[in-house]
């Protein structure tokens, strides 16, 4: 469970607060050297074929969102319930406020657009609180103004309407579904132009291994080298490809563990 942070006058006033990054930054630059179509190939190869959060479009497609999330769970509107569950320092307000330096708040909206499940007064605390993101598949208010921001956010569509046309805020930091994925609360996100998926940390040493076969096999395809046998790569190509891996890839030290 993620910790709460500061009491909210203590949180809006305080310039004290800095509390650690929740991802070693190595770690962060290792998730980020990693596409997001290789991510999903990686995951779909192990099994894991719906960790991709679908029918999210980005408010900042040439920024890569990397983080650890923090989830937000909206059930359908009950006018009745409203008043109890919606006003005041309701779940989305707390679920902000509970926010650490790395986190990517992760929203259940049961795919429902038609109202905003963030604006721009919110984006921006949760930008103030050191979020890497936030990703809705429900609406989002404020659109030019949150992307204005410089935020990553990746949200089910524009909507002009409050959360209080379809949605109760009911709790946070609960195991979702955002996007037909089940994300819990610590998993790792990582999202660009072409989409958002939840990452299991031990993924990331096959990501960078394909990434890097994948930039060796086009360096050879544009020298003229025909794709059969080296595309995927095969026995004949794999000397070369370790010769070239030992001039080309990045350190293999360890990218650290999430705080």
């Amino acid at each position: 469970m993620p910790k709460a942070g500061p009491a909210e006058g203590e949180a809006a006033y305080s310039t004290a607060y800095t509390p650690a990054p929740l991802l070693d930054k190595r770690f962060e630059e290792g998730l980020r050297s990693v596409a997001v179509t290789t991510l999903s190939a990686q995951l779909r190869a192990r099994g894991l074929p719906h960790m991709s959060i679908d029918g999210v479009r980005p408010t900042l497609p040439d920024r890569t969102m990397v983080g650890v999330t923090h989830t937000l769970r909206y059930l359908p509107l009950r006018e009745d319930l409203f008043k109890k569950y919606g006003n005041g320092m309701n779940a989305q307000k707390q679920a902000i406020e509970q926010l650490r330096p790395g986190h990517v708040l992760v929203m259940d909206a049961r795919r429902d657009t038609p109202a905003g499940t963030l604006g721009d007064i919110l984006a921006l605390r949760a930008q103030r609180r050191g979020a890497a993101g936030v990703v809705t598949d429900g609406g989002l208010r404020d659109s030019a103004a949150v992307t204005e921001l410089g935020l990553p956010v990746y949200h089910g569509g524009e909507y002009p309407s409050v959360l209080g046309r379809r949605h109760v805020p009911w709790d946070s930091g609960v195991p979702i579904a955002c996007g037909g994925a089940l994300v819990q609360p610590g998993d790792l996100i990582v999202g660009d132009a072409d989409g958002v998926v939840v990452v299991p940390p031990e993924l990331i040493a096959y990501c960078r291994e394909q990434e890097l076969r994948e930039r060796f096999i086009t360096e050879q395809v544009r020298t003229g080298h025909s794709v059969d046998g080296l595309y995927p790569l095969g026995p004949d190509w794999r000397q070369p490809f370790e010769q070239w891996r030992r001039s080309h890839a990045p350190s293999q030290e360890s990218q650290g563990e999430t705080a």
